[in-house]
């Protein structure tokens, strides 16, 4: 990746429309019970993109966070907006299978409302910082249109092949 933001035509922004559950999936590594990116709703690469996360009472953590009253955990909160700022990434690599995208840090985190079964969470991830091996998101997690949760997320991407994989 260069450190320009691509999908720039013509000095406009070229956004890309919904990617559903198969694009995702050839994206992301991730898997059930760990994938936690339902639909991609626009992507402006090298720049920006706004996911969501459907919510539903039989997502496994419910059952121990918490009985009686299920709280989606907030690290997962924040795992669900750095999967989305993952595709954005991973959408700009010729070949997505051959790399992983690894967290690397999160700095000013903040949890504004808790997130219950029901609702579904509108991640926007932009990205403020691009390096051959690294990028840093802004990232906010909305419900309703309210804010939900927020944080600064930044991460690795390595190739497959230097992790056995």
């Amino acid at each position: 990746m260069s450190e320009e933001p691509a999908g720039r035509s013509a000095g406009r922004p070229v956004k890309l429309g919904p990617l559903g559950i198969a694009e995702i999936l050839r994206l992301l590594p991730h898997r059930y019970p760990f994938l936690l990116v339902d639909r991609i709703l626009e992507m402006e690469p090298g720049k920006r993109i706004v996911g969501i996360k459907n919510v539903t009472v039989n997502e496994e953590f419910f059952n121990g966070h918490f009985p009686g009253r299920p709280v989606m955990p907030g690290v997962l909160i924040i795992e669900a907006m750095a999967q989305v700022g993952g595709c954005l990434v991973l959408a700009g690599v010729d070949d997505p299978s051959s790399k992983l995208v690894y967290m690397a840090g999160v700095d000013r985190a903040r949890f504004r409302r808790p997130v219950v079964p029901g609702d579904q969470l509108v991640m926007t991830s932009e990205l403020v910082m691009v390096r051959p091996k690294l990028v840093k998101a802004r990232c906010e997690a909305r419900v309703d249109g309210q804010l939900a949760a927020e944080a600064d997320v930044m991460s690795i991407f390595v190739d497959r092949l230097e992790e056995g994989q």
